[in-house]
């Protein structure tokens, strides 16, 4: 069989040579998709269920490498019958439009930032709140209790079931001009934050000129003095760039938000009561695989930040940070509800 169609009709020695051996290559490229696609459907039929799950991140990412976890337990646990197929890229669409499909039952799991839900399940606003958790360690504890179990069961209402947790990192101011050792280092510094009205109202409390302006401005800006500093975690501040034009990076972690792993409830209901324990448990033994990972990528950005000689300020009392947060906790959180969740937190050792 050849695939020589629509030809010129005379070719000399050398051009149907070279036309075979392309038709040849072309043959071997095909059957190499055929055999996959073929893999793939037998991968996916000995499976009774195939869940479909969503993530915005690259492959290889902490938390897309988590839910294959997840997967591959779940597999294992059912005997083969429940299987994880994870589209990562944002191959299914952005976090607001895989929300949408999620609660549908279109996509089945989805791991999302907590942003997106903030105007949909109330609770998710507290954890996105400046200084709400006093470090990583901090987050955890409250995250893996009684806390967030009533966060992840706040979205059902809602057409989701909240599962897990994952980290997303934590926020630390880095500038140009100088250290960052205390609140009054702040004063009157240009800082540039997300386009949010609580990254705005933070700055503003903190004494510094909040300037919100696209992130991948952000490097010239400094560069040129347009502003001095801005915050981010440690890998976004190391593969960006900006540690080769602002020389101060301190570790307050102002801003620590976990992401959420949920499952349509439309999906959810169609699974018995020993299966869903199954994904409930699955999901969360693949948390401490996505936490070691993470760990792993800000120690490497860690390093190669210290290796260029930027100033790495650690020793910093944050009660007065946390302190000048007052007036934002007053402006956004304005129910019972959210006041006593921010109690709570505060209260978890």
């Amino acid at each position: 069989m050849t695939l020589l169609i629509g030809l010129p009709s005379k070719l000399t020695g050398s051009e149907s040579l070279f036309w075979e051996e392309t038709d040849m290559k072309l043959m071997k490229t095909l059957a190499g998709v055929l055999l996959a696609t073929a893999a793939m459907a037998m991968t996916a039929s000995a499976c009774e269920l195939t869940l479909k799950s969503s993530d915005t991140h690259p492959d290889g990412y902490p938390t897309v490498e988590a839910v294959k976890h997840m997967g591959k337990l779940l597999k294992e646990r059912t005997n083969d019958r429940i299987c994880v197929e994870v589209f990562h890229s944002a191959q299914l669409g952005q976090e607001k439009d895989t929300i949408e499909q999620t609660k549908f039952g279109v996509i089945d799991l989805n791991r999302v930032s907590m942003g997106p839900f903030n105007n949909l399940v109330e609770e998710t606003k507290v954890v996105s709140l400046p200084y709400v958790f006093k470090g990583v360690d901090h987050m955890h504890r409250v995250m893996d209790g009684p806390i967030g179990d009533d966060i992840l069961k706040a979205f059902e209402p809602h057409g989701y079931v909240g599962l897990a947790f994952y980290d997303g990192g934590s926020r630390s101011f880095y500038n140009k001009v100088k250290p960052i050792k205390s609140i009054e280092d702040l004063k009157g510094m240009k800082v540039r934050v997300m386009q949010s009205d609580i990254f705005v109202d933070m700055m503003t409390a903190l004494g510094a000129n909040a300037t919100p302006m696209p992130y991948g401005e952000v490097y010239s800006a400094i560069q040129t003095g347009v502003i001095d500093g801005a915050e981010n975690n440690w890998p976004s501040f190391e593969s960006s760039g900006h540690y080769e034009v602002a020389g101060y990076y301190t570790l307050d972690e102002h801003l620590i938000v976990p992401e959420v792993l949920v499952m349509s409830k439309a999906s959810w209901d169609k699974l018995s009561a020993e299966d869903q324990a199954a994904v409930r448990q699955a999901a969360k033994d693949s948390v401490s695989v996505m936490r070691e990972m993470w760990v792993a990528r800000e120690k490497a950005s860690e390093e190669k930040v210290r290796a260029a000689g930027v100033e790495v300020i650690t020793e910093i009392d944050k009660a007065p940070f946390m302190a000048a947060m007052d007036s934002v906790y007053e402006k956004h959180v304005t129910s019972d509800k959210l006041k006593d969740l921010v109690a709570r937190i505060r209260s978890t050792d």
